[in-house]
């Protein structure tokens, strides 16, 4: 077995249906008073839930949370979390939210609740993403990583198919590349099989759902949720490589939605290391019941089955911009099996932006 080092990070989860209710009992062992609860102005019902369950111990709603954190929206919530004097901020939705949780806690290092209704995976992650005059800065910080995760998968029952489809390949994004990645360890890659192994199950079931029974349909929520916390806890325990490079940057300079932008963008990144990293393709098929083919096929067959959105065409990117996109991705690389070279990231933007199969 190869040298690896694998880094536990201190964090409580709790999983199963109902969960939320459990949210004023977590509060209290963090020994929150005074927690802010963080929505989007979409999910502003669902905050007002959690507050009726926070009782006296709630500070009010921010629904101020919006795609890709912009940085003047973070300073809007902490200067209210200040003004309020909340002790605690709780995220309640998808990567939106808990990345504005994030933020604040940068900030303030506020101890942050989460309570996720996509399968985004942010909340095991101490890797926060702030937007500003168009580029998109990540960065890693113990402070801005939840303490507690409330995974209800009952949260996520209404949640649109196509929302649902494209949260869950943005998490299959996070173990794919956890298991080519240069600091992976036995861990992680166990993490990664299983993770990508549950949406392989969930994702058709829901995508699908009026064909089969109630209990199929809960029982396919809570296997996407369980990818979610794994592909999650996957990208928060190693280095990222292109995907999430290309993917912070499409997203960022150019405004284009962030899972959907992981859906299209993936099966290409994985077809641009398939030479160099074959052992994961080969788990990445194995793991979506694919055998001996290909990883970066069954990836983009298991999306237009799903019916996700194959081209970065469709999400509104013009062909004008693939050039500046290969310039920024190959600006400040993140770490990666094959070299980035210019002329295969050209490529590989051109296919994604066309929708073509990955032939690797």
């Amino acid at each position: 077995m190869v040298p690896f080092a694998y880094q536990t990070r201190p964090q409580r989860v709790v999983f199963g249906p109902g969960s939320l209710a459990r949210l004023g009992e977590e509060a209290d062992a963090l020994g929150a008073r005074s927690a802010l609860v963080l929505c989007t102005p979409g999910q502003r019902k669902l905050a007002e839930r959690a507050v009726a369950v926070l009782g006296t111990r709630s500070a009010g709603i921010f629904d101020g949370a919006v795609m890709h954190v912009p940085i003047e929206q973070a300073r809007l919530a902490h200067e209210h979390a200040a003004r309020l004097g909340a002790d605690c901020a709780v995220a309640i939705g998808g990567g939106s939210t808990i990345g504005l949780a994030k933020a604040i806690a940068l900030e303030s290092e506020l101890p942050v609740i989460a309570v996720p209704t996509t399968y985004a995976g942010s909340e095991m992650t101490p890797i926060y993403g702030l937007t500003d005059a168009g580029l998109k800065r990540t960065g890693r910080d113990p402070r801005v990583l939840p303490r507690t995760i409330l995974y209800d998968p009952d949260l996520s029952l209404g949640l649109p198919v196509p929302i649902s489809v494209t949260s869950g390949m943005n998490a299959i994004a996070h173990a794919a590349e956890g298991l080519y990645a240069s600091d992976r360890n036995p861990v992680s890659q166990w993490m990664s099989r299983e993770g990508i192994a549950a949406f392989g199950r969930a994702l058709p079931v829901i995508a699908a759902a009026e064909q089969h029974t109630d209990e199929a349909r809960r029982e396919a929520r809570s296997d996407a949720l369980y990818g979610a916390w794994l592909c999650g806890a996957v990208l928060g325990s190693v280095t990222a490589g292109l995907h999430h490079k290309l993917c912070h940057t499409l997203g960022g300079t150019f405004n284009l939605p962030h899972a959907e932008v992981h859906t299209v963008v993936l099966p290409h990144a994985l077809a641009y290391n398939a030479p160099a990293a074959p052992e994961a393709m080969a788990a990445i098929a194995q793991a979506l019941g694919a055998g001996h083919g290909s990883g970066p096929l069954a990836v983009f067959e298991l999306a237009a089955k799903l019916g996700a959105p194959t081209s970065l065409r469709e999400l509104g990117l013009s062909s004008e911009d693939l050039d500046r996109a290969c310039e920024l991705a190959l600006r400040d690389q993140y770490p990666n099996p094959r070299p980035l070279e210019r002329e295969g990231i050209r490529q590989l933007l051109e296919d994604a932006f066309a929708g073509t199969a990955p032939s690797a």
